[in-house]
């Protein structure tokens, strides 16, 4: 994925993602512009899931 577009599609999404997950903070968020691994790595760390897993919980906002 360009990185602009995935820039473009989370700053469409951070409202949902800070809501859905709470523990994460507005720096966390602001931290992340797009940069799904750093994501993947704060959902692991965070709520304990699996790289993967918290690559379908991100896509399944998107749907």
């Amino acid at each position: 994925m360009n990185t602009d577009i995935a820039k473009g599609k989370w700053l469409q999404l951070t409202g949902t993602v800070k809501q859905k997950w709470g523990k994460l903070t507005q720096d966390e968020v602001e931290q992340m512009e797009g940069k799904f691994e750093v994501f993947y790595g704060k959902m692991q760390e965070k709520y304990g899931m699996s790289k993967e897993k918290a690559r379908r919980e991100f896509n399944a906002l998107q749907s």
